[in-house]
């Protein structure tokens, strides 16, 4: 390789990297879910509001986002665990791949309105 040029992967590095991202997005999530549970019992005006603040349509949009980070990563690690449990599953990871992003395509597709609804309702009326 040349000196000076980046190496810019093939698809096997972009869903390593994917699979991490969403990881922590996830992970980032559950934290912040436990602390804001949490304030029921602190305080339960504190939680009312915050409650309040999630059904705004900006929250929604991020729960859209949560649900495709939750999705690839549920899905890419089914792909993961078929290439390292099944004979050929490094031959066909590529095929996976893809197969993993048309059902993450048709699943985000599915629950676009169950999710982001409310928010279009709200943004520009019934």
């Amino acid at each position: 390789m040349p000196a000076g040029t980046l190496y810019r992967g093939r698809e096997g590095m972009w869903s390593w990297v994917a699979h991490r991202v969403t990881g922590v997005l996830v992970f980032f999530f559950l934290f912040v879910h436990v602390l804001d549970t949490a304030l029921v019992r602190v305080s339960p005006e504190a939680y009312d509001q915050t409650i309040a603040v999630y059904k705004t349509p900006l929250v929604a949009f991020m729960e859209y986002g949560l649900v495709a980070a939750v999705l690839f990563h549920a899905l890419n690690g089914l792909r993961v665990v078929a290439v390292d449990f099944w004979s050929k599953g490094a031959r066909y990871q590529k095929q996976m791949l893809w197969t993993v992003m048309a059902v993450w395509g048709l699943l985000m597709a599915g629950a676009a309105w169950p999710v982001l609804g409310h928010a279009f309702r709200e943004l520009f009326g019934s």
